[in-house]
């Protein structure tokens, strides 16, 4: 049965209430009272400054002084403000800008990989017409619930693959992740009809062709969501380069900034038993304000890179929920 035409009256109404909308006329976008938006922007300002307000902390602390520390503990408002901290780590030179090359490089280069594999595995699990996705669904579950552990691990890595005293040795262990295989695969069911891929076969398009000009395009979202996932697994990892690196020019920024923590502490704890040079660099060090100026810098690089990838991951996050 046909839907009959809208009266002249009701139409005139629809009409004037979207203009009014979109030339910002005074309608209302939604159906929520004034208070009750008031009170749910109030909320979700006081959550976002709680998620702001450390970091703001970690940067105020990295920039005071070991005495106004010493004196008066940690403060929003330190009684004196340094950068011992930043200039005790810049005396890494040369050592410190190339950690930060291989951190990026590694980076950059397992993240594309890794969401290649995760994309191309992914689809095969989509796919209800291949027949061996139950087993390979099993596979990559299986994994998850059992793992090989430490010592067959970096057996395989070092004495089968080579991994060792190379950039591969820190890429190849993290190209395969399980859990990315199972929310891409959700995120493919959720959000590409498997009608396209038919429209896409009948018009004679291949698998290849039609996973990366049709399926990949619509699963922006679900693919920068996974990039940022792998990005922050490789971007933080430093447990890798203690098993498998050696040689200091493939050392990652985490490890490097690691190692210097951890010589700090040594210096400060065992300070009277290496002699009084010892004790005097230890009075000098800013043990505490420097835990924080590396916290700055690993956080802001990946801060940096983040609001490139935001409206990605939202879309991402609320995909199946709204529907336009």
């Amino acid at each position: 049965m046909a839907n009959l035409p809208a009266p002249p009256g009701e139409l005139q109404g629809a009409v004037k209430l979207k203009r009014r909308s979109v030339l910002g006329g005074g309608a209302r976008l939604n159906t929520v009272s004034i208070p009750a938006e008031v009170c749910i922007h109030v909320i979700l300002g006081a959550f976002a400054l709680c998620c702001v307000i450390p970091f703001l902390f970690v940067v105020i602390i990295s920039f005071s002084s070991k005495a106004s520390i010493q004196q008066h503990g940690y403060s929003f408002v330190p009684m004196e403000w340094s950068v011992e901290a930043y200039q005790f780590t810049f005396q890494l030179g040369k050592q410190l800008w190339r950690s930060y090359f291989n951190s990026f490089l590694i980076t950059a280069v397992g993240t594309v990989m890794s969401v290649l594999i995760c994309i191309l595995y992914s689809y095969g699990l989509y796919r209800r017409d291949y027949k061996f996705r139950t087993f390979f669904a099993f596979f990559s579950f299986f994994t998850m619930i059992f793992g090989g552990g430490l010592a067959p691990t970096v057996m395989v890595c070092k004495q089968m693959l080579g991994l060792n005293n190379n950039y591969w040795a820190l890429i190849v262990p993290l190209l395969v992740s399980p859990f990315n295989f199972i929310v891409m695969r959700t995120f493919f069911k959720s959000s590409v009809p498997e009608a396209v891929i038919e429209s896409a076969s009948i018009d004679g398009s291949g698998e290849y062709r039609t996973l990366f000009q049709i399926i990949v395009p619509l699963s922006k979202p679900g693919i920068a969501t996974i990039a940022l996932l792998n990005a922050l697994a490789y971007w933080n990892e430093w447990f890798l380069s203690l098993l498998y690196i050696e040689d200091s020019k493939y050392i990652p920024l985490q490890y490097l900034l690691m190692q210097l923590q951890r010589n700090i502490e040594y210096i400060v704890k065992n300070s009277a038993l290496l002699g009084a040079e010892a004790v005097n660099a230890s009075r000098n060090m800013p043990s505490a304000s420097l835990r924080m100026a590396l916290c700055v810098f690993i956080v802001v690089p990946i801060a940096c890179a983040y609001p490139f990838f935001q409206r990605y991951i939202i879309a991402g996050l609320t995909v199946g929920s709204v529907k336009e």
